[in-house]
């Protein structure tokens, strides 16, 4: 039997940046029992004195943080120390390696990295813009996108698309049913416009759709979960990428992050022509 850990994740901001890490961290072992708590905005010892009184309650305690405040992070080091507690800066040695390349010093501010600059609002006007144009809505606007999804049912289009918004980029998806057109304003896209035709094997999307038939008792579940169908499906979309001359990714075994990736280096190359 595993011990089970408890994992304790200390930021002075939002967390996001923790949360990320930490989740990157636990893929790699494949046996790691654990149960995850969260503090953020810490900016206190009080609030530290708190979350080490905590620790020390349960077993196989493990800290982890992200905190800017050299002195505070050394506090917490020194309590940790004190009491025994595996405890992990994740950005503290990155940061003064960094410091000593530029040779400048760190402003060590919390949460420096939400700024409410040029490129957080175009973040939010993409999200805004991502949201409204989700699965066919406003087709029309493909030429005001940055970026087109398309593909068949559960291809992963909507939170690709959203992850996508949220990095900044207009992103419009739109979904592939048997024996219907295309918009017409995507069979004409503008010159360069990243189009990206999004497929995956037919067994895996039958899966998936059994799984979301199950929540929704309006769906047709015979036709919509029919391997041979689905397969069907997913060849004529190949056929109509293949035609209008738009990359593929299979989507079959990625997540929602890898095919992101695979799409923005798409669209660099697209800008490049």
């Amino acid at each position: 039997m595993t011990n089970k850990y408890q994992i304790f994740l200390i930021s002075d901001s939002t967390g996001e940046t923790l949360d990320r890490i930490f989740l990157a961290l636990q893929s790699q072992f494949a046996n790691f029992d654990y149960d995850k708590k969260e503090f953020v905005f810490t900016r206190t010892e009080q609030q530290i004195n708190k979350i080490i009184n905590e620790c020390n309650t349960k077993k196989n305690s493990i800290i982890l943080y992200t905190i800017v405040d050299t002195k505070l992070a050394k506090y917490l080091d020194k309590e940790c120390v004190k009491n025994n507690i595996p405890c992990f800066g994740v950005l503290g040695n990155l940061i003064l390696s960094f410091s000593k390349l530029l040779n400048q010093k760190a402003i060590h501010k919390p949460s420096a990295q939400h700024v409410l600059d040029e490129d957080y609002y175009n973040r939010i006007e993409a999200i805004q813009f991502t949201m409204s144009h989700d699965d066919g809505k406003k087709s029309e606007d493909v030429s005001k996108s940055d970026i087109v999804l398309v593909g068949v049912s559960r291809t992963s289009k909507t939170p690709t698309s959203i992850y996508l918004a949220n990095r900044g980029y207009k992103t419009l998806n739109i979904p592939l049913v048997l024996e219907q057109n295309i918009p017409s304003s995507l069979e004409k896209p503008r010159k360069n416009l990243c189009v990206v035709g999004l497929f995956a094997d037919p067994q895996r999307l039958s899966e998936i759709r059994k799984t979301r038939a199950s929540v929704n008792q309006s769906i047709d579940l015979k036709t919509y979960t029919d391997v041979e169908k689905i397969r069907i499906e997913v060849e004529d979309s190949k056929k109509l990428f293949k035609k209008h001359g738009w990359p593929t990714i299979d989507v079959t075994r990625r997540s929602v992050e890898e095919t992101a990736a695979s799409i923005l280096k798409i669209l660099e190359i697209k800008k490049t022509k």
